[in-house]
Protein backbone atom coordinates (compact mmCIF):
# COMPACT_ATOMS: atom_id res chain seq x y z
CA UNK A 1 0.00 0.00 0.00
CA UNK A 2 1.25 3.48 -0.87
CA UNK A 3 1.84 6.18 1.68
CA UNK A 4 -1.21 8.17 2.72
CA UNK A 5 -0.62 11.89 3.12
CA UNK A 6 -2.42 14.23 5.51
CA UNK A 7 -4.11 16.69 3.16
CA UNK A 8 -4.48 20.34 4.08
CA UNK A 9 -8.12 20.36 2.97
CA UNK A 10 -9.17 17.75 5.56
CA UNK A 11 -10.34 20.31 8.13
CA UNK A 12 -12.28 22.31 5.54
CA UNK A 13 -14.06 19.17 4.36
CA UNK A 14 -14.89 18.09 7.93
CA UNK A 15 -16.23 21.55 8.76
CA UNK A 16 -18.26 21.62 5.57
CA UNK A 17 -19.91 18.28 6.39
CA UNK A 18 -21.03 19.74 9.72
CA UNK A 19 -22.56 22.81 8.08
CA UNK A 20 -23.81 21.83 4.62
CA UNK A 21 -26.11 19.11 3.38
CA UNK A 22 -23.89 18.38 0.36
CA UNK A 23 -20.11 18.67 0.00
CA UNK A 24 -18.37 18.27 -3.36
CA UNK A 25 -14.64 17.55 -3.71
CA UNK A 26 -13.34 18.28 -7.19
CA UNK A 27 -9.94 17.75 -8.72
CA UNK A 28 -7.99 15.89 -11.35
CA UNK A 29 -7.91 12.10 -11.50
CA UNK A 30 -5.46 10.44 -9.11
CA UNK A 31 -5.10 13.40 -6.74
CA UNK A 32 -6.54 11.47 -3.79
CA UNK A 33 -10.21 12.54 -3.72
CA UNK A 34 -11.56 9.06 -3.05
CA UNK A 35 -8.96 8.38 -0.35
CA UNK A 36 -9.71 11.60 1.53
CA UNK A 37 -13.49 11.09 1.22
CA UNK A 38 -13.31 7.61 2.73
CA UNK A 39 -10.95 8.74 5.49
CA UNK A 40 -13.22 11.60 6.52
CA UNK A 41 -16.56 9.83 6.27
CA UNK A 42 -15.28 6.96 8.41
CA UNK A 43 -17.01 3.69 9.17
CA UNK A 44 -20.75 3.11 8.88
CA UNK A 45 -21.21 5.34 5.86
CA UNK A 46 -22.27 4.40 2.36
CA UNK A 47 -19.66 4.41 -0.41
CA UNK A 48 -20.63 4.12 -4.08
CA UNK A 49 -18.18 4.60 -6.92
CA UNK A 50 -19.46 5.24 -10.41
CA UNK A 51 -16.18 3.89 -11.78
CA UNK A 52 -17.80 0.49 -11.19
CA UNK A 53 -19.87 -0.29 -14.30
CA UNK A 54 -22.55 -2.18 -12.40
CA UNK A 55 -22.94 0.62 -9.85
CA UNK A 56 -23.13 3.19 -12.64
CA UNK A 57 -25.83 1.17 -14.37
CA UNK A 58 -27.90 1.16 -11.16
CA UNK A 59 -27.47 4.90 -10.78
CA UNK A 60 -28.71 5.58 -14.30
CA UNK A 61 -31.56 3.06 -14.11
CA UNK A 62 -33.15 4.43 -10.93
CA UNK A 63 -31.38 7.60 -9.73
CA UNK A 64 -33.97 8.39 -7.06
CA UNK A 65 -33.62 5.02 -5.38
CA UNK A 66 -29.82 5.19 -5.76
CA UNK A 67 -29.44 8.36 -3.69
CA UNK A 68 -31.75 7.36 -0.83
CA UNK A 69 -29.83 7.98 2.38
CA UNK A 70 -31.50 7.84 5.77
CA UNK A 71 -28.34 7.77 7.86
CA UNK A 72 -24.78 9.02 7.92
CA UNK A 73 -22.98 10.27 4.83
CA UNK A 74 -23.33 8.80 1.38
CA UNK A 75 -20.15 9.12 -0.68
CA UNK A 76 -20.74 9.14 -4.43
CA UNK A 77 -17.43 8.87 -6.24
CA UNK A 78 -17.02 10.36 -9.77
CA UNK A 79 -20.42 12.05 -9.82
CA UNK A 80 -19.84 13.49 -13.32
CA UNK A 81 -20.52 10.04 -14.78
CA UNK A 82 -24.21 10.28 -13.76
CA UNK A 83 -25.30 13.94 -13.69
CA UNK A 84 -28.93 12.83 -13.41
CA UNK A 85 -28.19 12.05 -9.75
CA UNK A 86 -27.85 15.74 -8.97
CA UNK A 87 -31.56 16.48 -9.48
CA UNK A 88 -32.44 13.62 -7.14
CA UNK A 89 -29.95 14.79 -4.52
CA UNK A 90 -31.55 18.23 -4.66
CA UNK A 91 -34.98 16.73 -4.01
CA UNK A 92 -33.60 14.59 -1.18
CA UNK A 93 -31.90 17.43 0.69
CA UNK A 94 -34.89 19.74 0.18
CA UNK A 95 -36.94 17.17 2.10
CA UNK A 96 -34.30 16.53 4.77
CA UNK A 97 -32.09 19.29 6.15
CA UNK A 98 -29.59 17.02 7.93
CA UNK A 99 -26.01 18.20 7.51
CA UNK A 100 -23.41 16.04 5.80
CA UNK A 101 -25.82 13.84 3.87
CA UNK A 102 -23.76 13.60 0.69
CA UNK A 103 -20.06 13.78 -0.04
CA UNK A 104 -19.52 13.88 -3.80
CA UNK A 105 -16.25 13.60 -5.69
CA UNK A 106 -15.64 14.52 -9.29
CA UNK A 107 -12.71 14.41 -11.69
CA UNK A 108 -14.43 17.02 -13.80
CA UNK A 109 -15.50 20.37 -12.41
CA UNK A 110 -18.54 19.41 -10.34
CA UNK A 111 -19.53 23.05 -9.92
CA UNK A 112 -19.81 23.50 -13.69
CA UNK A 113 -21.71 20.24 -14.00
CA UNK A 114 -24.22 21.32 -11.38
CA UNK A 115 -24.79 24.72 -12.96
CA UNK A 116 -25.85 22.91 -16.11
CA UNK A 117 -28.38 20.72 -14.31
CA UNK A 118 -29.88 21.80 -10.99
CA UNK A 119 -28.62 24.44 -8.64
CA UNK A 120 -27.76 23.29 -5.15
CA UNK A 121 -27.08 26.85 -4.00
CA UNK A 122 -27.27 27.15 -0.23
CA UNK A 123 -27.11 23.39 0.18
CA UNK A 124 -23.61 22.66 -1.08
CA UNK A 125 -20.02 23.76 -0.75
CA UNK A 126 -17.29 23.03 -3.30
CA UNK A 127 -13.73 22.16 -2.29
CA UNK A 128 -10.80 21.79 -4.67
CA UNK A 129 -8.24 19.03 -4.12
CA UNK A 130 -5.04 19.69 -6.03
CA UNK A 131 -2.00 17.46 -6.47
CA UNK A 132 0.14 17.34 -3.35
CA UNK A 133 1.87 20.54 -2.32
CA UNK A 134 5.44 20.15 -1.08
CA UNK A 135 4.31 20.94 2.46
CA UNK A 136 1.79 18.09 2.34
CA UNK A 137 4.50 15.69 1.17
CA UNK A 138 6.75 16.81 4.02
CA UNK A 139 3.93 16.81 6.57
CA UNK A 140 4.19 20.49 7.54
CA UNK A 141 1.45 23.08 7.99
CA UNK A 142 0.74 25.78 5.37
CA UNK A 143 2.06 28.95 6.99
CA UNK A 144 3.62 30.91 4.12
CA UNK A 145 0.75 33.34 3.48
CA UNK A 146 0.21 34.06 7.16
CA UNK A 147 3.91 34.76 7.59
CA UNK A 148 4.09 36.83 4.40
CA UNK A 149 1.34 39.18 5.58
CA UNK A 150 3.16 39.43 8.91
CA UNK A 151 6.49 40.06 7.11
CA UNK A 152 7.94 37.14 9.04
CA UNK A 153 10.23 34.90 7.00
CA UNK A 154 12.89 32.34 8.00
CA UNK A 155 16.23 34.15 7.94
CA UNK A 156 17.97 31.24 6.22
CA UNK A 157 16.84 27.98 4.60
CA UNK A 158 19.50 25.49 3.54
CA UNK A 159 19.22 22.48 1.27
CA UNK A 160 17.07 23.89 -1.53
CA UNK A 161 19.20 25.21 -4.37
CA UNK A 162 17.85 25.60 -7.92
CA UNK A 163 18.54 21.99 -8.88
CA UNK A 164 16.84 20.65 -5.74
CA UNK A 165 13.76 22.76 -6.42
CA UNK A 166 13.65 21.64 -10.04
CA UNK A 167 13.78 18.03 -8.87
CA UNK A 168 10.62 18.70 -6.87
CA UNK A 169 8.98 20.40 -9.86
CA UNK A 170 9.80 17.54 -12.23
CA UNK A 171 8.37 15.05 -9.74
CA UNK A 172 5.04 16.87 -9.50
CA UNK A 173 2.38 16.24 -6.90
CA UNK A 174 0.33 13.21 -7.93
CA UNK A 175 0.52 10.90 -4.90
CA UNK A 176 1.42 7.75 -6.85
CA UNK A 177 4.18 9.52 -8.79
CA UNK A 178 5.68 11.19 -5.72
CA UNK A 179 6.68 7.75 -4.45
CA UNK A 180 8.39 6.69 -7.68
CA UNK A 181 12.19 6.65 -7.50
CA UNK A 182 13.12 7.12 -11.16
CA UNK A 183 12.45 9.92 -13.63
CA UNK A 184 11.81 7.51 -16.51
CA UNK A 185 9.17 5.69 -14.46
CA UNK A 186 7.46 8.97 -13.56
CA UNK A 187 7.44 10.21 -17.15
CA UNK A 188 5.88 6.96 -18.34
CA UNK A 189 3.14 7.29 -15.69
CA UNK A 190 2.35 10.86 -16.75
CA UNK A 191 2.09 9.97 -20.44
CA UNK A 192 -0.16 6.99 -19.68
CA UNK A 193 -2.22 9.23 -17.44
CA UNK A 194 -2.91 11.90 -20.05
CA UNK A 195 -3.61 9.24 -22.70
CA UNK A 196 -6.16 7.50 -20.48
CA UNK A 197 -7.73 10.79 -19.46
CA UNK A 198 -8.40 11.84 -23.03
CA UNK A 199 -9.47 8.44 -24.31
CA UNK A 200 -11.67 7.32 -21.40
CA UNK A 201 -12.70 10.14 -19.08
CA UNK A 202 -13.38 12.69 -21.79
CA UNK A 203 -16.63 11.01 -22.79
CA UNK A 204 -18.10 11.87 -19.36
CA UNK A 205 -17.89 15.56 -20.26
CA UNK A 206 -18.41 15.92 -23.98
CA UNK A 207 -18.28 13.96 -27.22
CA UNK A 208 -15.17 15.22 -28.99
CA UNK A 209 -14.90 14.36 -32.68
CA UNK A 210 -11.34 15.57 -33.26
CA UNK A 211 -9.48 13.81 -30.45
CA UNK A 212 -6.21 14.13 -32.34
CA UNK A 213 -6.56 17.92 -32.34
CA UNK A 214 -7.36 17.86 -28.62
CA UNK A 215 -4.20 15.85 -27.90
CA UNK A 216 -2.17 18.33 -29.94
CA UNK A 217 -3.80 21.15 -27.98
CA UNK A 218 -2.74 19.53 -24.69
CA UNK A 219 0.87 19.67 -25.87
CA UNK A 220 0.62 23.22 -27.14
CA UNK A 221 -1.03 24.54 -23.98
CA UNK A 222 1.69 23.01 -21.81
CA UNK A 223 4.09 25.30 -23.64
CA UNK A 224 1.92 28.32 -22.83
CA UNK A 225 2.01 27.76 -19.07
CA UNK A 226 2.81 31.04 -17.34
CA UNK A 227 1.89 33.08 -20.42
CA UNK A 228 -0.98 35.13 -21.78
CA UNK A 229 -2.41 32.91 -24.47
CA UNK A 230 -2.73 33.93 -28.11
CA UNK A 231 -5.89 32.04 -29.04
CA UNK A 232 -5.82 33.20 -32.64
CA UNK A 233 -2.31 31.80 -33.09
CA UNK A 234 -3.19 28.50 -31.42
CA UNK A 235 -6.42 28.12 -33.40
CA UNK A 236 -4.60 28.75 -36.66
CA UNK A 237 -1.88 26.25 -35.74
CA UNK A 238 -4.50 23.54 -35.15
CA UNK A 239 -6.93 24.65 -37.84
CA UNK A 240 -9.69 25.08 -35.24
CA UNK A 241 -12.40 27.72 -35.27
CA UNK A 242 -12.57 30.06 -32.29
CA UNK A 243 -15.75 28.43 -30.82
CA UNK A 244 -14.21 24.95 -31.15
CA UNK A 245 -10.92 26.06 -29.61
CA UNK A 246 -12.76 27.74 -26.72
CA UNK A 247 -14.76 24.55 -26.15
CA UNK A 248 -11.64 22.38 -26.11
CA UNK A 249 -9.81 24.70 -23.72
CA UNK A 250 -12.83 24.77 -21.39
CA UNK A 251 -12.90 20.96 -21.39
CA UNK A 252 -9.23 20.76 -20.40
CA UNK A 253 -9.93 23.24 -17.61
CA UNK A 254 -12.92 21.21 -16.42
CA UNK A 255 -10.64 18.16 -16.24
CA UNK A 256 -8.14 20.18 -14.16
CA UNK A 257 -5.25 19.77 -16.59
CA UNK A 258 -4.94 23.54 -17.00
CA UNK A 259 -6.38 26.60 -15.30
CA UNK A 260 -6.63 30.34 -15.78
CA UNK A 261 -5.33 32.94 -13.35
CA UNK A 262 -7.36 36.11 -13.67
CA UNK A 263 -5.96 39.65 -13.58
CA UNK A 264 -6.19 42.22 -10.83
CA UNK A 265 -8.89 44.58 -12.07
CA UNK A 266 -9.74 46.50 -8.90
CA UNK A 267 -8.29 49.69 -10.32
CA UNK A 268 -9.37 52.60 -12.49
CA UNK A 269 -5.97 52.66 -14.21
CA UNK A 270 -6.90 52.72 -17.89
CA UNK A 271 -3.88 50.71 -19.07
CA UNK A 272 -4.48 47.72 -16.75
CA UNK A 273 -4.59 44.43 -18.65
CA UNK A 274 -7.64 42.21 -18.52
CA UNK A 275 -6.32 38.96 -20.00
CA UNK A 276 -5.98 35.85 -17.82
CA UNK A 277 -2.75 33.92 -17.58
CA UNK A 278 -2.72 30.20 -18.28
CA UNK A 279 -1.08 27.53 -16.10
CA UNK A 280 -0.56 23.80 -16.09
CA UNK A 281 -1.89 22.34 -12.85
CA UNK A 282 1.11 20.06 -12.24
CA UNK A 283 4.71 20.71 -13.28
CA UNK A 284 5.56 17.01 -13.43
CA UNK A 285 2.77 16.40 -15.92
CA UNK A 286 3.71 19.56 -17.86
CA UNK A 287 7.38 18.53 -18.17
CA UNK A 288 6.41 15.04 -19.33
CA UNK A 289 4.01 16.39 -21.98
CA UNK A 290 6.73 18.74 -23.25
CA UNK A 291 9.35 15.96 -23.17
CA UNK A 292 11.68 18.06 -21.04
CA UNK A 293 14.62 16.66 -19.09
CA UNK A 294 16.31 18.12 -16.07
CA UNK A 295 19.74 18.85 -17.58
CA UNK A 296 18.44 20.80 -20.57
CA UNK A 297 15.89 22.73 -18.51
CA UNK A 298 18.50 23.94 -16.04
CA UNK A 299 20.48 25.48 -18.91
CA UNK A 300 17.52 26.99 -20.76
CA UNK A 301 16.37 30.36 -19.37
CA UNK A 302 12.91 30.19 -20.97
CA UNK A 303 12.20 26.66 -19.73
CA UNK A 304 13.61 27.42 -16.29
CA UNK A 305 11.42 30.48 -15.92
CA UNK A 306 8.29 28.70 -17.10
CA UNK A 307 8.83 25.69 -14.86
CA UNK A 308 9.64 27.75 -11.77
CA UNK A 309 6.73 30.17 -12.21
CA UNK A 310 4.26 27.33 -12.78
CA UNK A 311 5.62 25.45 -9.77
CA UNK A 312 5.29 28.46 -7.49
CA UNK A 313 1.78 29.17 -8.77
CA UNK A 314 0.77 25.63 -7.79
CA UNK A 315 2.27 26.03 -4.32
CA UNK A 316 0.60 29.41 -3.74
CA UNK A 317 -2.76 28.28 -5.11
CA UNK A 318 -2.81 25.25 -2.81
CA UNK A 319 -2.54 27.59 0.19
CA UNK A 320 -4.96 30.19 -1.15
CA UNK A 321 -7.58 27.43 -1.58
CA UNK A 322 -7.61 26.81 2.16
CA UNK A 323 -9.04 30.17 3.23
CA UNK A 324 -11.71 32.15 1.40
CA UNK A 325 -10.30 35.38 2.80
CA UNK A 326 -7.47 34.97 0.27
CA UNK A 327 -7.66 35.58 -3.49
CA UNK A 328 -4.86 35.20 -6.02
CA UNK A 329 -4.41 37.30 -9.16
CA UNK A 330 -1.75 38.45 -11.59
CA UNK A 331 -1.06 41.90 -13.02
CA UNK A 332 0.26 43.22 -16.31
CA UNK A 333 -0.58 46.48 -18.05
CA UNK A 334 -0.02 47.95 -21.47
CA UNK A 335 2.92 49.99 -20.15
CA UNK A 336 4.75 46.70 -19.37
CA UNK A 337 4.43 46.87 -15.58
CA UNK A 338 3.99 43.34 -14.31
CA UNK A 339 3.70 41.35 -11.07
CA UNK A 340 3.64 37.56 -11.30
CA UNK A 341 1.20 37.00 -8.42
CA UNK A 342 -0.90 39.16 -6.13
CA UNK A 343 -2.46 37.53 -3.06
CA UNK A 344 -5.13 39.74 -1.52
CA UNK A 345 -6.55 39.24 1.96
CA UNK A 346 -9.82 41.06 2.52
CA UNK A 347 -9.46 44.15 4.71
CA UNK A 348 -5.81 43.32 5.40
CA UNK A 349 -3.70 44.03 2.33
CA UNK A 350 -1.84 42.58 -0.63
CA UNK A 351 1.24 40.40 -0.88
CA UNK A 352 2.93 40.54 -4.27
CA UNK A 353 5.15 37.68 -5.40
CA UNK A 354 7.72 37.81 -8.18
CA UNK A 355 9.47 34.61 -9.24
CA UNK A 356 13.19 34.36 -9.95
CA UNK A 357 14.90 31.03 -10.55
CA UNK A 358 18.45 32.33 -9.93
CA UNK A 359 20.22 32.53 -6.56
CA UNK A 360 20.79 36.29 -6.54
CA UNK A 361 18.44 39.28 -6.22
CA UNK A 362 18.81 43.03 -6.79
CA UNK A 363 16.50 46.02 -6.26
CA UNK A 364 15.73 46.02 -10.00
CA UNK A 365 13.87 42.72 -9.52
CA UNK A 366 11.26 44.66 -7.51
CA UNK A 367 10.57 47.28 -10.20
CA UNK A 368 7.08 46.01 -11.08
CA UNK A 369 6.07 45.66 -7.44
CA UNK A 370 7.35 49.08 -6.44
CA UNK A 371 5.41 50.61 -9.31
CA UNK A 372 2.26 48.69 -8.34
CA UNK A 373 2.56 49.75 -4.71
CA UNK A 374 3.05 53.41 -5.56
CA UNK A 375 0.46 53.67 -8.36
CA UNK A 376 -2.22 51.02 -7.83
CA UNK A 377 -2.20 49.88 -4.21
CA UNK A 378 -1.22 53.35 -2.88
CA UNK A 379 -2.64 53.94 0.61
CA UNK A 380 -5.81 51.94 -0.07
CA UNK A 381 -4.34 48.51 0.71
CA UNK A 382 -1.04 47.88 2.53
CA UNK A 383 1.38 46.17 0.14
CA UNK A 384 4.26 43.78 0.83
CA UNK A 385 6.50 42.79 -2.07
CA UNK A 386 8.36 39.49 -2.21
CA UNK A 387 10.82 38.07 -4.71
CA UNK A 388 11.07 34.31 -4.29
CA UNK A 389 14.49 33.09 -5.43
CA UNK A 390 16.66 29.99 -5.18
CA UNK A 391 19.08 31.44 -2.63
CA UNK A 392 19.28 30.66 1.10
CA UNK A 393 18.82 34.01 2.84
CA UNK A 394 15.93 36.39 3.45
CA UNK A 395 16.96 39.89 2.44
CA UNK A 396 15.18 43.12 3.33
CA UNK A 397 15.03 45.85 0.69
CA UNK A 398 13.56 49.31 1.03
CA UNK A 399 9.87 50.14 1.30
CA UNK A 400 8.50 46.78 2.47
CA UNK A 401 10.22 44.67 -0.17
CA UNK A 402 11.81 41.30 0.68
CA UNK A 403 13.71 38.56 -1.09
CA UNK A 404 12.92 35.15 0.39
CA UNK A 405 14.02 31.60 -0.44
CA UNK A 406 11.52 29.68 -2.56
CA UNK A 407 11.57 27.00 0.15
CA UNK A 408 9.82 29.48 2.48
CA UNK A 409 6.66 28.22 0.72
CA UNK A 410 6.94 24.92 2.60
CA UNK A 411 9.46 25.33 5.45
CA UNK A 412 7.69 26.27 8.69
Amino acid sequence: MGKEYIRWQVENIKNALQNRRVVAISGARQTGKTTIARQIAGKGNIFRTLDDASVLALAKHDPREFVKNRRGTMIIDEIQKAPELISEIKIAVDNDDRKGQYLLTGSANVQTLMSITDSLAGRITHIRLRPLAIGEILGVKPTFLERAFAKDFPMQIKGYDKESIFNLAFRGGYPEVVQMAYAKERKSWFLDYIDSLLKKDLKDIENIKRQGALLDLVKILAGWSGKYMDNAKIGSQLNLTKPTLDTYINILEQMYIYEKLFPWVRTDYEYAGKKPKFYSTDTGLMAAILNWNMADTLLDADRSGKLMETFIFQELAAQVDLDRDYRIYQYRDYKKHEVDFLVAKEDVGIVGVEVKSSSSVSISDFAGQIWFKENISKAKMPYTGIVLYSGEHTLSFSDGMYAAPIAALWVD
